[in-house]
């Protein structure tokens, strides 16, 4: 199973107001599909990002693949 660290839009939210968990998913699901582990939240209006660095290089350290924004972010806490 391919696995990516990626955003999941959460929240009931109005549109124009995105709020995102940064969750591990299979990569073959949807944007909302039920995550593996979450490890953290991100709220990109603010710029704010709360994430569990540790529990993202174990899944690094296993082989899953950030995204684009993810990766960024990542680099952002290191």
């Amino acid at each position: 199973m391919a696995v990516r660290i990626r955003l999941r839009r959460i929240g009931k939210n109005p549109k124009g107001k995105p709020y995102f968990r940064v969750s591990v998913m299979d990569e073959r699901k949807g944007r909302d599909a039920k995550a593996l582990e979450e490890v953290g939240l991100y709220n990109p209006l603010t710029g704010e990002s709360k994430l569990k660095k540790e529990k993202i290089e174990a899944w690094l350290k296993k082989g899953a693949q950030p995204s684009v924004t993810v990766r960024s972010l990542i680099k952002n806490i290191s």
